[in-house]
């Protein structure tokens, strides 16, 4: 079985070079995307892994067809960067990888406390050598009714870790509740919104989903509520959330994504001007937190999703 593997980063190598090892499978890695001239080296190839950069529309998905790709493998969990109905009309199947959701877990409760203790203006104070008090209160975790908007692996793994803190806890899933922890309150939608003063962002991007926290909803949400979104961007109505930020509906915001953030995380623009006005004009805010995309990337994280991604052509082309 010949792989090809794009987009692939230095700290990939190493696992990708394990999974090598083996007899049943050839393994070619690049750098770029497909679309980078990636066309020309498809011939013979059976299964293709990609990360999430890339749009694979159904033209790009008719080319690696027609050169002989059998299936395509996204190395992240979100496969909203796929067209899945364009995939089955030309004949290749598809797979993503469920790596363990720690890494968000974790980065998911950091951001929720770096926003509660008011880290980010603190750091930059120490940079000038301003060690005052003053505007830095926080709050604490038990005093505050936690929300968790989807109960998928991820968001389970947050409220388990949630549960040691004190804060009472509430979730939310359109597909109902799903072994949630003790402790944890299963609620409808509008008793999560009204009664959450932290909002933790668990479910993925969907048509249902683009764009679900608008202004509407966060008109049913509790002044100054805190959010906090390690899923997807395209959940968040931008110009919503900078009209809560501004008028103080939203009290802090936390991001390890953003709308738009293809070809600016991930990339080093030291020397470049950010094209994305509104990820410029929302990072200036006190109260604003936003990473790189980065909640996944632990070492743990980045060996299964080259190891699940083989295993997934393994299994797919049988």
């Amino acid at each position: 079985m010949k792989i090809a593997a794009f987009e692939v980063r230095p700290d990939e190598h190493e696992e990708f070079a394990r999974q090598a090892l083996t007899d049943d499978v050839e393994i070619e890695l690049h750098a770029g995307p497909l679309d980078d001239g990636g066309l020309e080296a498809l011939e013979g190839t059976d299964a293709v892994l990609v990360l999430g950069h890339q749009r694979y529309d159904e033209a790009l998905l008719s080319a690696m067809r027609e050169r002989g790709v059998r299936c395509l493998v996204t190395r992240t969990i979100g496969t909203n960067h796929i067209d899945l109905e364009a995939a089955r009309r030309v004949g290749i199947a598809v797979s993503n990888v469920s790596y363990a959701p720690d890494s968000v877990a974790d980065f998911t409760v950091m951001l929720l406390l770096v926003a509660l203790r008011k880290y980010k203006p603190a750091v930059y104070r120490q940079n000038v050598n301003d060690y005052s008090l003053a505007g830095l209160q926080g709050r604490t975790l038990s005093s505050l009714t936690v929300g968790v908007f989807g109960t998928g692996r991820i968001g389970r793994a947050v409220l388990e870790r949630l549960s040691g803190f004190g804060c009472k806890l509430l979730a939310y899933d359109a597909f109902g509740a799903r072994d949630l922890p003790g402790g944890v309150s299963f609620v409808g939608l509008d008793e999560l919104l009204s009664q959450s003063d932290v909002l933790s962002f668990h479910v993925p991007l969907t048509d249902e989903t683009f764009g679900m926290v608008d202004a509407r909803m966060l008109a049913r949400m509790r002044d100054g509520v805190v959010l906090v979104n390690t899923a997807r961007g395209e959940l968040m109505d931008v110009p919503s959330l900078i009209g809560g930020i501004e008028g103080g509906k939203i009290g802090a915001l936390a991001m390890d994504v953003f709308t738009n953030e293809l070809d600016i995380y991930h990339h080093s623009l030291v020397n470049e001007i950010i094209a994305n006005r509104d990820m410029a004009y929302l990072r200036q805010f006190p109260n604003t937190v936003l990473t790189q995309h980065m909640a996944f990337y632990t070492e743990q994280s980045v060996c299964e999703m080259v190891s699940q991604a083989v295993e997934a052509a393994r299994r797919l082309l049988g």
